[in-house]
């Protein structure tokens, strides 16, 4: 039996308590749950809160406190893990600690991965699964590719010798969907860029800022977390990333305004999209991670037709690993964000965790 202590209950969190309800997950139960301001946890026993009430029990609860949340699952008899389901750079900032109490953790959140390499190699020394020498194991496939098998793939390319030259992809389901739309040899869907952005906001696709999407943030990380997993030290203050936000719109001071003012920009992105079309070529914003080469990086390029990554639908993300046992290349394609997509590459990766601590 393994406990389970979810750090952020929104979107994520929700949906993943959703699916452990839905498959009555029997070997793990969930014994503790918190958000920013409260926080319950069960009994002196570890026994499962309920998968019905709970949000009645959370907003019933005690003031949040993340250090007795953790020492309670570290108290445990049987094997702990937490989930963090933030965004939270403070709560990263915590995962040795835990991992050092001998508690597991999985999350979707990319700062403790692709922050400072401090911090990822301090969580590397004491996370068993990742070449430490503790006790407790850290999981995080759906920092990349939601629910893909990217980080597992890539993991046992690197356990079984081969050897990695490039790893490249679309890496964003925002920037897949926008580009995917307004980029097509059959001339997409005809609309200006802004009216793509306008619409992918709509729909909920972008961070409330767009430009928290178009500046490439979140690739890049994405990004770091594959190259550092493939062994090389790839920092976020070093690596190349081209925004894509026109340079007079970077500091607008809200969001309204930012969209207010990108059609004055439309001319720009369709003369872009015009001068690939001539040549047989679409835009699509790609990371790199260039383990050989050392050109790793995020920026938006030009591919012919006939590249799998033109011919991608909706807001797949696609993943491309060139090694020596797959010159032609690995391809990983699929809905790369989302939150059940997310919450199942959580809950897969809790499932590892408990058929390992319980050795079946």
């Amino acid at each position: 039996m393994v406990n389970v202590g979810i750090v952020g209950v929104g979107l994520v969190g929700s949906e993943l308590l959703s699916q452990l309800k839905a498959t009555g997950a029997k070997r793990l139960k969930v014994v503790g749950l918190t958000n920013s301001k409260k926080m319950v946890l069960s009994d002196t026993e570890y026994s499962s809160l309920s998968l019905t009430e709970w949000k009645n029990d959370l907003e019933n609860g005690v003031p949040a406190d993340l250090a007795v949340f953790a020492k309670y699952l570290s108290e445990a008899k049987d094997h702990s893990v937490i989930v963090d389901c933030t965004a939270s750079d403070a709560v990263a900032q915590l995962y040795p600690s835990w991992l050092k109490a001998g508690v597991s953790v999985v999350t979707p959140n990319k700062k403790g991965f692709s922050g400072p390499l401090s911090l990822y190699n301090e969580i590397r020394s004491v996370a068993a699964n990742l070449g430490g020498s503790g006790k407790a194991l850290a999981y995080h496939e759906s920092t990349v590719g939601a629910g893909l098998p990217v980080l597992a793939t890539l993991s046992d390319l690197v356990k079984t010798g081969d050897e990695i030259e490039t790893i490249e992809g679309i890496f964003s389901g925002t920037l897949s969907y926008l580009f995917n739309n307004f980029s097509s040899l059959s001339g997409g869907n005809g609309a200006p860029f802004s009216e793509n952005v306008k619409v992918a906001k709509e729909l909920g696709y972008t961070e409330p800022d767009p430009r928290d999407d178009l500046n490439g943030m979140d690739v890049a990380r994405k990004v770091t977390i594959c190259g550092r997993l493939a062994g090389v030290d790839l920092d976020l203050s070093t690596l190349a990333v081209e925004n894509i936000v026109p340079e007079p719109l970077q500091g607008v001071s809200t969001a309204d305004e930012f969209m207010a003012k990108l059609p004055e920009f439309d001319d720009h992105f369709t003369k872009l999209n015009e001068e690939a079309k001539k040549d047989g070529q679409v835009l699509r914003y790609v990371g790199l991670v260039d383990v050989k080469g050392g050109k790793s990086g995020v920026k938006l390029i030009r591919y012919p037709g006939s590249h799998p990554f033109a011919s991608l639908q909706g807001s797949d993300n696609i993943i491309k690993f060139t090694t020596k046992y797959f010159p032609n290349g690995l391809i990983i394609q699929g809905a790369g964000a989302g939150a059940a997509v997310t919450s199942f590459g959580i809950y897969s990766d809790l499932l590892k965790i408990q058929e390992r601590v319980e050795g079946f």
